[in-house]
């Protein structure tokens, strides 16, 4: 193993709070690790999005912010990286990626159409519903497997595109959606290959590939680590070579990028850039900074070149395997292979003992917190929300925990700390109770429902 390619130059406190004031603070928060206060949370590990920490260069950068209304210089930067780095031609910024999303769909989808993904991602199928449009999973089977070996879980099964086709028409499709790092399906990969051959068979129906970049460099990486013929290709290469084969893709650059805020919409469609530029205006600002600073483009910018660094993301993938390694050592039961950005505890084996409706992954991540103040998530139940015609509970076969690694914030020594609760809890699983839901919202309910012990 090799040691992290940075050094530390700034330090933030962090204070693990009383095991009476965990219990206290998650019973005030519903027990849902989302409404917690960040003060109460020891090593924070519920998402990787915003959460990063930036480079010197980065912050230098942002003393060069151009604050200009229109044509910052900060923009035609940021253009200049995606161009390089991504290869589309064409950029609209966004003030985080669920903006780009939204346009997306809302240009995209005609009533009714088809939208084909390799697994949902909560917000993408939710603007997908909103604009009409009908979310299809065609993601491989071995994906809603916690213990396949597979080692490209996030591919697209061929042959269910076809099915949708043959169906109801390719007209029907109005553009596949595909996630490199598939999140939800444990942060799962697609290979180049199955990539290539998604693409050849849209082609001649007329359908666009919209790639779903947020986390597509740690999938060039587990490319590089896993398939055949890219060992000595670097994960630049490999990302680029993966975005010329779609039309373009929508960007929370949260992730990747490494920063704070901010995402963008890119592609090479003339007619879609035109609409999109106009769409822009009307929910985030003008299209040479769509709701972002100029401080925050050029930090933007600037990250797009670190994260493909091979060193670094080697560093950073490295860092989730090293949990995942100590969790699998113990008997912890986690989805694998391991991904690029979190370790998924399966809480469907690890709370074997209580009902699925008692909420087995809300309970653990809540029990997380409370024995050793680690912030996760739930990705499960309470996540797939409710079938929009329906109304009945969604029930995803995979029902997860989800420790989501921040970039450049946490040293190994964090992990461990994390491994050991997780440790501990399993060893005594059979104390943790289930949950009932007390208050649901409408959509996105993972973001604000409220529970109690059953």
């Amino acid at each position: 193993m090799t040691a992290e390619p940075y050094k530390i130059k700034m330090v933030e406190p962090i204070r693990l709070k009383s095991h009476a004031d965990r219990l206290r603070a998650i019973a005030q928060a519903g027990y849902n690790t989302f409404l917690l206060r960040s003060e109460d949370v020891y090593i924070d590990l519920l998402t990787d999005s915003g959460t990063n920490a930036m480079s010197d260069r980065q912050w230098a950068g942002m003393m060069l912010g151009d604050e200009s209304y229109a044509g910052a210089r900060n923009f035609y930067h940021l253009q200049r990286a995606v161009r390089e780095v991504y290869g589309f031609r064409h950029l609209v910024p966004t003030h985080q990626g669920r903006a780009a999303e939204h346009i997306t769909s809302q240009l995209r989808i005609k009533p009714g159409q088809f939208v084909p993904m390799n697994m949902y991602f909560t917000t993408t199928r939710e603007h997908v519903e909103r604009a009409g449009g009908r979310f299809v999973d065609c993601i491989v089977d071995s994906a809603h497997d916690p213990t396949s070996d597979d080692p490209f879980k996030g591919n697209v099964d061929i042959a269910k595109l076809q099915r949708l086709a043959d169906a109801n028409g390719p007209e029907s499709i109005a553009y596949i959606s595909l996630a490199p790092a598939v999140n939800m399906a444990g942060g799962q990969p697609m290979s180049m290959a199955n990539v290539e051959q998604v693409a050849r068979w849209a082609e001649p129906h007329g359908i666009p590939i919209i790639f779903d970049a947020t986390r597509a460099v740690e999938n060039a990486y587990l490319i590089q680590q896993r398939e055949p013929g890219y060992q000595n290709v670097t994960v630049r290469t490999i990302l680029k070579k993966m975005m010329a084969l779609g039309e373009g893709c929508t960007m929370s650059s949260k992730k990747d990028n490494l920063v704070n805020i901010g995402g963008f919409l890119a592609t090479d469609n003339e007619e879609f850039f035109a609409a999109a530029k106009e769409m822009v205006v009307v929910f985030e600002g003008l299209h040479t900074y769509g709701g972002m600073a100029g401080r925050d483009m050029e930090a933007v910018a600037r990250g797009i070149y670190e994260m493909v660094d091979d060193a670094y993301i080697a560093s950073r993938v490295g860092q989730v395997h090293y949990l995942g390694r100590q969790l699998a050592d113990a008997g912890v039961p986690i989805v694998t292979p391991v991904g690029g950005h979190a370790v998924f505890v399966d809480a469907d084996r690890f709370l074997a003992h209580l009902r699925p409706e008692a909420f087995r992954a809300q309970s653990l991540a809540a029990a997380l917190y409370t024995d050793s103040g680690v912030r996760a998530m739930e990705r499960g139940r309470v996540s797939a929300g409710r079938d929009h015609g329906s109304g009945e509970n969604r029930r995803p076969q995979l029902e997860t925990v989800r420790l989501t690694i921040p970039r450049r914030v946490y040293s190994n020594l964090h992990m461990d700390y994390v491994a050991q609760s997780c440790i501990d809890l399993y060893q005594d699983r059979k104390q943790i109770t289930g949950l009932r839901m007390v208050y649901e919202p409408a959509s996105l309910r993972f973001f604000q429902a409220r529970f109690e012990p059953r």
